[in-house]
This record gives C-alpha cells, structure tokens and sequence, in this order.
C-alpha cells in the first residue's frame, strides 16, 4: 500500500506542477528536458551505477524501454501544453481515465474476467472524458478544435503507455532489474529531448536557468511516481487491473481540489459532472477488491 500512495502523490504532483511552471512562463521543453535528465541522475544513484552497457543492448525489454521513453516525452509536453491552456483538473482527468485502454487490453493479453460492473465503468469513463473536457465556445479563443482534440491525445496516449508499463512489468521484469529498465527508458527521453532542445537553441533560443531547476524539481517525483507504480503492480501480483484504477481514481480527485482550492479554476457543471462521473466509474472499475 505504500508504493500505491507514493504513485499517487507523486502523480499528483505532477499534474498540479505544470501550472506553476506556467504561471512562471518557463520554456516548457526546456522543464521537461532537464526533467529526464534528472530522473536518469535519480535512477543511477538509486542503484549506486549508471546502467548504460553493452549488456543492455541484448536486454529484452529494450524496445519497449525505447517506445516508453518516446511516448514520455511526447505525452509530457502535450500534458504540459494542456495543463497550462486548459486547466490542471480536465488534463488531470483525460490522463487519468486513460485507464480504460489498459483495462479493455487485460481482456485479450490476459484473459482475465471482466464483470458486468467493470463493463460499466469503462462506458461511465468514456462519458466522463468527453464531459470532463468539453468547454462552451469562446469566439475570443482560436484553434479551438486542438482544445478538445489535446485531451483525447493525452487520453490515448497515456492508455498506451499504461499499458506497455503494465504489460513489460508482467513479461520482463523480475525486480531486479527495475531501475535499469526505468533508467534506459528515461534515458531515451532524454536523448529525444536533447535533440528537440538543440534545435531550438540553433534557433536562437536561450537556456532559462529557472527551467533547470524546475527540471530537477520535476524529475525526482517524475521518476519515483514511474517507480512505486511498477513496484505496487510488483506487490500485488495478478491485480493490475485493480491497482491502476484506484491509482487514477486517487489522482482524479487530488488533483480536482488542488485546482479548485488553489489555482481558483472554473469548472462548469457539466465539468463536475464528468469528474463526478470518473469517480463512480473508478469505483467500479475497482470493483472495491484492493
């Protein structure tokens, strides 16, 4: 249970940072790239060694480590990107409800059971997505078809990545190996962040020295929230499809109140509803068996 509750809070950190750092007006890349960097300088003191060797090349998790570490870096700037123009609770929910995807996939990857009751807390999930993210016309606000498209982004998206997660956790990794697959992961981020922030720079861009700091803040919690999930899914052998709602459920309404509370956003009522919605469908994705 504490690897659950460190997965949680460390998530929710997450989503809540990237409205700070915008109110900042920091250079979302530029977090983001210091972000990985950090988290693979957090992995390697972890285990007192920098996991990079020829051995890792014959790893059989390193294909998938490289699609993870693709799909961070993309998802991370888009959930940046969303956060800050859209607002932390809707982001926070099309993230999290993501959880349908690698719920559904459970079925045919593991041919687990699913109840009437789990049945209908994938189609109450859907419901609440779209709800969650819809917001009134504002003819003041251009591109408005990318505000309802970038939530369903970051909800595919973030399903996939669950799922790979979940999915290389039960095939290649025993505990021991870990670090070094979380490590090789963010490294690949890393190295696909590099390259992005190079070009900007060969742009005429500067490095905001406020954006390192708020890398090194980001990644620590970054890579611990990746880490207790993959040892909570560890702890409970066989539950994934228990541990990752709950997680998310968690996460939804953390983050719902910390918006409300804190940063004074505005929801509408068909913006409640939808987080109301992902709440009992959480519930019963759950299926109250943790």
């Amino acid at each position: 249970m504490l690897y659950l509750a460190g997965s949680i809070l460390f998530a929710t950190y997450l989503g809540v940072y990237f409205k700070v750092t915008g109110r900042l007006q920091l250079n979302t890349l530029q977090v983001i790239v210091f972000n990985y960097i950090t988290c693979v300088i957090t992995g390697s003191m972890m285990q007192s060694a920098i996991p990079f060797s020829r051995d890792i090349l014959a790893a059989p998790w390193l294909f998938w480590a490289g699609i993870m570490g693709l799909a961070f870096i993309s998802l991370f700037y888009l959930i940046g990107y969303s956060t800050q123009n859209i607002g932390v609770a809707i982001t926070s929910v099309a993230f999290k409800l993501s959880l349908v995807i690698p719920f559904v996939f459970s079925i045919y990857l593991y041919d687990e059971r699913i109840s009437v009751t789990r049945w209908m807390g994938i189609v109450l999930a859907v419901a609440a997505v779209v709800f969650t993210c819809y917001q009134k016309r504002d003819p003041g606000r251009e591109n408005r078809f990318l505000f309802l498209i970038i939530p369903l982004v970051i909800f595919a998206g973030s399903g996939l990545l669950d799922t790979t997660i979940q999915f290389t956790e039960r095939r290649f990794l025993d505990g021991s190996n870990n670090n070094n697959f979380l490590i090789t992961a963010f490294g690949v981020a890393a190295a696909c962040g590099v390259v992005l922030l190079s070009l900007q720079l060969m742009k005429g861009g500067r490095i905001q020295p406020g954006a390192i700091v708020a890398g090194v803040l980001l990644g620590i919690p970054n890579y611990f929230s990746i880490w207790c999930l993959v040892a909570a899914l560890k702890s409970f052998p066989g539950s994934s499809s228990t541990i990752i709602p709950v997680n998310n459920m968690a996460v939804v309404l953390l983050t719902a109140v910390i918006a409300r509370l804190v940063f004074k956003e505005q929801l509408s009522g068909l913006n409640w509803t939808g987080i109301l919605l992902s709440v009992v469908s959480i519930l019963l994705l759950a299926d109250l068996n943790l």
